[in-house]
């Protein structure tokens, strides 16, 4: 059983780490709020969802921007996108970023866009691996049978 408090401790830490870094915001909390019982796989299958979206439209970003011209009302649209999709998790740095983002499509600013596209996708690599964690965690304690609290 110590073997789950400990795991529930890392859990607890990851995860406060996670809010306190900024990667994630109070949003993140209400889809938490949102899993029980009857959904107990809610989360990861709306984060599994945002990751899916985040690899297509950073794809999608990376080749609009490498059109000729570049069609910068098209890359905006998927930057929205993208704003919307990442606030629904509380991805909090990556919806941020995609705030200047969209300003460079609005000046058509190429070299402002090639940058907040870097940006994003070294975030959403950070996020990522910490969202793989944070369910590994979360495996690892269902597997032990214990059961593991949200932060309130």
């Amino acid at each position: 059983m110590d073997h789950v408090i400990q795991l529930q401790r890392k859990l607890r830490e990851h995860e406060t780490a996670m809010f306190r870094e900024g990667f994630l915001d109070d949003q993140f909390s209400q889809l938490q709020k949102l899993q029980d019982e009857t959904s107990p796989d809610f989360v990861i299958e709306v984060v599994t969802m945002f990751f899916d979206d985040s690899e297509n439209l950073l794809n999608s970003m990376a080749r609009a921007l490498e059109q000729v011209p570049v069609d910068f009302k098209q890359i905006d649209a998927h930057v929205h996108q993208y704003k919307g999709s990442s606030a629904s998790v509380g991805a909090a740095r990556v919806k941020n970023l995609c705030v200047p983002f969209r300003n460079f499509c609005e000046t058509q600013n190429l070299e402002g866009c090639v940058r907040c596209l870097q940006q994003l996708q070294h975030e959403y690599s950070l996020l990522k691996n910490n969202f793989q964690y944070l369910f590994r965690l979360q495996q690892e304690i269902k597997a032990a049978g214990g059961s593991f609290p949200t932060i309130e």
